[in-house]
């Protein structure tokens, strides 16, 4: 059904400490931050600004922004819509706009969706196929595989005609 990955959801459940010190549930809920897209559905459920992180920090997201805060960390679910359902040329992007290390097609040999970001992303897929375009060549990766992209160019193809879901750990990184 065209447009199912603006359904997508991912919950969330947070452990603490009780009145007496015991663990226990804080919360169990759908993450509250998500943002759709024409090509993705990105849910946000953990932010750090930086590590090593407190036990009581709270999730700090005040908005979906793909790249993690410099010295810091995101841990995403993302849900890409068919290739079929949605313009590429437009690119990725999230609550500020175009992300920022979008490639022009053009620039590109003609692949459109091609970016970078600052960042070490440990991604896996959890259900589904996806196509990791680099500049050289591609790969097809499925459910369970996990690809570890440093801060290069790159490009995702949903050639299915289902969706596909992704968790991802975005980590700062510098050169």
């Amino acid at each position: 059904m065209a447009g199912e990955h603006a359904d997508a959801q991912a919950r969330r459940i947070i452990t603490g400490l009780d009145a007496d010190g015991k663990s226990c549930f804080e919360s169990d809920e759908l993450t509250p931050h998500r943002l759709v897209g024409p090509g993705n559905t990105k849910c946000d459920i953990w932010r750090a600004a930086g590590l090593p992180v407190g036990y009581t920090d709270g999730d700090g997201i005040d908005a979906v922004i793909t790249e993690p805060p410099l010295g810091g960390l995101v841990f995403r679910q993302t849900t890409f819509a068919p290739d079929t359902e949605w313009d590429k040329s437009l690119g990725y992007s999230d609550s500020k706009g175009q992300l920022r290390g979008t490639v022009p097609a053009e620039d590109a040999d003609g692949v459109a969706g091609f970016h970078f970001t600052d960042s070490v992303d440990i991604v896996t897929v959890l259900n589904g196929e996806l196509v990791s375009v680099m500049e050289t060549g591609e790969t097809v990766l499925r459910a369970g595989d996990t690809i570890i992209m440093r801060g290069v160019k790159h490009a995702w193809c949903n050639r299915t005609n289902e969706p596909v879901t992704v968790q991802a750990i975005m980590i700062s990184a510098a050169n």
